[in-house]
């Protein structure tokens, strides 16, 4: 039996992207990337109205057409529509998989991956602890060897720091941040952890410059300044504990997925991402961001990826592949 052929596709949004790559990598070497939106007004209609999704795409979208997949993935509410086209103009031959919660009744899907502050409920629907993403043991082994030099710091523990952008309640600015500098600062001076930071294309100039006058030129400290080789793989392999912003869910899943203690920083967000946070909390698997000189417990690694990939098999099991 020929390998399954796979599509995943997203409306080309970086976060998206991850989670349906991160799940098409565990399920084969090769799978063909399409990124769709649609022209307006279609793009503001819930998804479940959009049944001619596939003939409003947007001039720059990729077409999907047949032959149609054996298996495809999606993720973001447009997607999700375009992704019930497809499954319909295949009469139902291609599985269609949709990563978050679609907004529309799951059963138009074979399987619909949620997380567990989503609410999603029923027979095709699974429920996964943190988001999606594409980190693997194999990638963080990888990245361990091809930044250890730079990184690390024999005899001293590693604190890594991966830092985001707004959030919904509050903007990432140099007076928010003050407290996760200072805190790092301390944890630097008390201890001897030597740090690697980086910032992301989210992060505010103002607060990337406030962390350079801080730590540029601290020994110790590696502060990333958006140049060259992205460093973000290595520190989360090769550093003791790990603190994200509060404000990406991607990175602090990200981060679960390794088996260092993980701790957050900043305000929560709206409801929801106030509720995958308290989760965590709850559950012990992350800590607050307080500049404690001890770390807290590893709550990792979680592999929600793997989970989510090991019910998409037994989908391709049933038929055939």
């Amino acid at each position: 039996m020929p390998a399954p052929v796979i599509w995943y596709m997203t409306t080309g949004q970086a976060g998206f992207r991850t989670q349906a790559r991160g799940l098409a990598s565990r399920l084969g070497p090769e799978a063909r990337e399409l990124v769709v939106d649609l022209r307006a007004p279609w793009r503001s209609l819930p998804t479940a109205l959009n049944p001619f999704a596939l003939k409003v795409l947007t001039p720059g979208s990729d077409r999907p057409q047949p032959p149609w997949p054996d298996l495809l993935i999606s993720c973001s509410r447009r997607a999700a529509a375009v992704s019930i086209a497809v499954r319909k103009a295949s009469r139902g031959r291609t599985l269609t998989v949709h990563v978050q919660n679609p907004l529309a009744d799951p059963a138009a899907f074979d399987l619909v991956v949620a997380m567990a502050h989503d609410g999603l409920s029923g027979a095709n629907v699974i429920s996964v602890p943190t988001a999606l993403h594409d980190v693997t043991p194999e990638r963080l082994a990888a990245a361990a060897d091809a930044w250890r030099d730079r990184l690390a710091r024999p005899g001293r523990s590693l604190v890594g720091v991966a830092l985001g952008g707004d959030n919904r309640n509050q903007p990432f600015t140099p007076e928010t941040a003050a407290p996760l500098i200072e805190g790092l600062d301390r944890l630097r001076r008390e201890t001897g952890a030597a740090l690697a930071i980086t910032p992301s294309r989210r992060t505010p100039e103002s607060v990337k410059a406030a962390f350079a006058a801080r730590f540029g030129g601290q020994e110790g400290v590696f502060l990333w300044d958006m140049q060259g080789d992205n460093p973000y793989y290595g520190i989360l392999a090769l550093s003791d504990r790990l603190v994200a912003t509060s404000d990406s869910v991607s990175m602090i899943s990200e981060a679960l997925a390794t088996p260092h203690p993980v701790e957050v920083f900043g305000p929560d967000g709206g409801a929801r991402h106030a509720q995958f946070l308290n989760g965590l909390l709850d559950q012990g698997l992350v800590r607050r961001f307080a500049g404690d000189p001890a770390p807290g417990p590893a709550g990792g690694p979680l592999d929600s990826t793997g989970a989510a990939a090991a019910a998409v098999r037994r989908l391709l099991e049933g038929r055939g592949f």
